[in-house]
């Protein structure tokens, strides 16, 4: 049996690849037996922290129509890892100028077809005075739970 197929019955999906394994052999047989990994050049990604992720996820809450260059120039870092992060870790995009989850949850979409259902029902008790009912004292409680 080949070697890598042996690897692969073993290790499985965490097997390294052919070309993985050569290039170990080749260094090995240089002598050079260091397992670690090697920094690389280029920039690190020290951008992605948690504590930037909670940054920008605050801005957002605060500001739902925040654009990323706002948000960019108020944390200094550039627009496109901003981008990044608001659409990868936060999982978020742009829908009619505002940031919005990506998926709801059971419990968001839930609460939005409550508050959904009150609308209606307001505006089927009176459609040419739905406004005021909805800004008055009951429109004020239910514009609160959204």
């Amino acid at each position: 049996m080949e070697n890598n197929a042996i690897l692969k019955e073993t290790l499985g999906e965490h097997a390294p690849s052919y070309a993985t394994v050569k290039t170990w052999v080749a260094q090995f047989k240089r002598g050079d037996f260091y397992t670690c990994v090697a920094p690389r050049p280029g920039r690190s990604k020290t951008v992605t922290t948690p504590e930037i992720i909670y940054q920008i996820h605050e801005l957002i809450l605060e500001d739902c129509r925040i654009s990323a260059k706002s948000i960019a120039e108020q944390l200094a870092i550039s627009r496109e890892w901003v981008v990044s992060i608001i659409h990868e870790d936060l999982d978020m995009r742009k829908l009619s100028a505002k940031w919005v989850p990506k998926c709801l949850n059971a419990d968001q979409k839930r609460q939005r077809c409550q508050s959904s259902e009150k609308i209606l029902e307001f505006f089927r008790c009176d459609p040419n005075d739905f406004l005021s009912h909805a800004i008055g004292d009951h429109g004020r409680n239910l514009i609160i739970s959204l």
